[in-house]
Order: C-alpha cells, then structure tokens, then sequence
C-alpha cells in the first residue's frame, strides 16, 4: 500500500515539476556597443574593486545555462576614462555562471555609469549590452539571455 501511495505522489508531483521549468526565457536587450570596444581582450575575472557583477548566460529556448560563453567586459574608470586596464574576457562554467569584479564606472557627459558587455555562445546570435549599476550600488545580479541562430 506505501508503494502506490508513494508512485500516486510522484505522479502527481511530476507535472507540477515540469510546470515549474520555463519552455522560454525573455531575451536580453541590445545596447550599444560603444565606440571603445576591442577584441582580445585578457582573459580574467577581475580589473579592479567596488563592483561586482554575477549571474548566468542562458539560451532564450528553455532557459538552458549556456557553459562557455564568453563574455568580453569594458568601461570607464570612477572619472569616466576608458583604460585597457578595464578590459577583461571571461568564460562561463558549466553552469552558465559568471562573476566578474571591477572598478565602479564613472560618468561622463551625457551617460549614466555602465559597463558594457559583449556575450557570445555557439548557436546564439551574439549580444551587446549594458548595465547600469546604482550611486553606490557594490553587487548587481543579472542573467543574460541570448537568442539562437
């Protein structure tokens, strides 16, 4: 009798289960990219202090973390100069998870402070993006969805 009670509640709870899982994640919306973009830029997770940005790559299509995509990151010191210094490349885990800390980016006319960020995975359409942190925010989560191809 415990075993049919047992099956008659993993039955029950499976559906439940795959209701929970999303078929589809909202894609990240493009920003621009900027007139300071290179390519190549080191490979690491750090270029300074004071803000750290984490979260997942994941796909649009099921919501799946996206392991080794990579992330390219650049932006303006605290007085709102752009160095090579704050450039860094990064790849996701088998989780999709990245975490990434710098310098806190500062203003310049006629911007807010924000880094920019530039994604991509194989099958997926790559994404250029922004964040915009806070005055004085030190964390910020965030999770990128790509689009595939």
């Amino acid at each position: 009798m415990a075993r049919v009670v047992l099956a008659l509640v993993l039955v029950l709870a499976l559906p439940a289960a795959a209701a929970a899982q999303p078929t589809s994640c909202a894609p990240s919306k493009p920003d621009m990219l900027g007139p300071f973009y290179k390519p190549d830029a080191p490979e690491r997770t750090a270029t300074g202090q004071g803000l750290v940005v984490s979260g997942t790559v994941r796909s649009a299509k099921g919501c799946a973390p996206l392991r080794g995509a990579q992330l390219e990151w650049w932006s303006a010191d605290g007085r709102g100069e752009y160095h090579d210094e704050l450039r860094a490349t990064q790849k996701t885990g088998a989780d999709g998870a990245f975490r990434y800390e710098t310098v806190s980016p500062g203003r310049y006319p006629g911007r807010p402070p924000h880094l920019h960020v530039k994604i991509s995975a194989p099958g997926h359409r790559t994404l250029v993006t922004q964040v915009y942190p806070g005055d004085g925010q030190r964390a910020l989560a965030t999770d990128f969805v790509l689009v595939g191809e």
